[in-house]
This record gives structure tokens, C-alpha cells and sequence, in this order.
């Protein structure tokens, strides 16, 4: 058994260790960002990243509390490397769940430029892609660490790992950042609820209307 630190020191639970040609084409997608808002700006941003069809790769919900397999071990890890990598990022509150991940995410104020050293934290992206030192270079920058990682362990080179977006809320004041704290650390043991519950029998029947951070 090993212990882990969620929110990398403010909250803890215990974690068991187990165990052809792309042509491009014409398509439209709907954006879940906020149309004209700028994801490089100072705040605290809530995220949900979710595992492609929502299938459960990280661990099991036992006695109401996340257990970590070897897959959940590296998703944690790649995040608590994240303020190491990314000097404008500190993390909150955060919890990997069986198909996918929670966090709190401040951006602190003030763009580096990117010639200097402690700036250099961003993977790069594609001129149509996120902007450096943005919410979506630190998504796409995290995503594509894990994955490689779990293929490693899983001799599974190329395979998807995430869905292809991922959820933000940004975090308007203090009340409602407490709210959405007490989620993430509550999520295993509402896991039935959850909207992305995935039980025997499919998805969650109990799950209706808004999260219970949303006030």
C-alpha cells in the first residue's frame, strides 16, 4: 500500500498499486470553451478531463474511497509534476477518479515570455492550437504525458487514452470555489451519482440536473 497525497499535500487517501493514412477532412465540432475568453488570463480554473468512452482505466471506488491501480498512479504523478514543469500554474484541490480526473487549476497573473528559462514549461502545440501557457496548453501538455506513460505500461503504443475535449468552469468567487473544493473530495464517495458513473449495468440512472457545486 502506498500513501498519496491528493492536492499534492492537503488531502490524503490511500492508493493500491495493482495491477493507415489519416486524410484530413472538413468537420465541425461544437466548442464547450467560452467563445471569446482568454484561456491565458490570471483565475482559478475547474476542469474534468474524461477517458475515451468514459471506460474505467484508473482504479476502483472501495468503501467510498479512490483506489489507484498503476494507470491512476501515473495520472497523479504527471499532475503533481505540473507546478515543477509550468512555473505560472499552482494547483488546488484534486482526485482521480475510475474514468476521469477533477482539478482545480490557478493560473497565476503575468504572461513569461518564452525566451526566458523558468517559462519553458509548455509542450508545443500547433499554430491552430491552444496558446502557450494557457488552460489548454497545460490540458494538452498533461493528456499527452499520461498517455504516453500508461502506453508504455500497457505495451499499447498510439492508443487513446482521452476523449478529445475536456470540461472547464471558471471559478468566480470564494464561495463558489469552496463549493466545488468539497465535490472533488466528496466525488468517491458519490461516485453512483456521478454523471460519469459507469456501473454493471451502464450509466448512472440517478444522476439528474446540475452538479452539486453549482450554486
Amino acid at each position: 500500500m502506498l500513501s498519496f497525497a491528493i492536492a499534492c499535500g492537503l488531502f490524503r487517501h490511500t492508493v493500491t498499486i495493482g495491477m493507415n493514412k489519416y486524410q484530413r477532412r472538413k468537420h465541425t465540432r461544437r466548442s464547450i470553451r467560452l467563445k471569446g475568453y482568454d484561456y491565458s488570463r490570471s483565475g482559478a480554473y475547474f476542469i474534468t478531463i474524461c477517458t475515451i468512452d468514459r471506460t474505467c482505466l484508473f482504479g476502483d471506488i472501495i468503501d467510498c474511497a479512490m483506489v489507484l491501480n498503476k494507470q491512476g498512479t501515473i495520472v497523479a504523478d504527471e499532475w503533481c509534476k505540473t507546478p515543477r514543469i509550468r512555473r505560472e500554474i499552482e494547483l488546488d484541490a484534486w482526485m482521480v477518479m475510475p474514468n476521469h480526473f477533477h482539478g482545480i487549476v490557478i493560473l497565476r497573473s503575468g504572461r513569461c515570455r518564452s525566451d526566458r528559462p523558468e517559462c519553458k514549461g509548455d509542450r508545443p502545440v500547433a499554430p491552430t492550437g491552444p496558446l502557450p501557457r494557457s488552460l489548454g496548453a497545460l490540458i494538452a501538455g498533461f493528456k499527452s504525458a499520461v498517455t504516453k506513460r500508461i502506453n508504455e505500461l500497457q505495451n499499447t503504443p498510439g492508443a487513446k487514452l482521452w476523449q478529445r475535449n475536456y470540461y472547464e468552469h471558471i471559478v468566480r468567487n470564494e464561495n463558489e470555489l469552496n463549493q466545488i473544493r468539497r465535490y472533488i473530495v466528496d466525488n468517491p464517495a458519490q461516485w453512483e451519482h456521478d454523471r460519469n458513473f459507469v456501473g454493471a449495468t451502464g450509466r448512472s440512472p440517478l444522476h439528474s440536473g446540475n452538479e452539486p457545486w453549482m450554486v
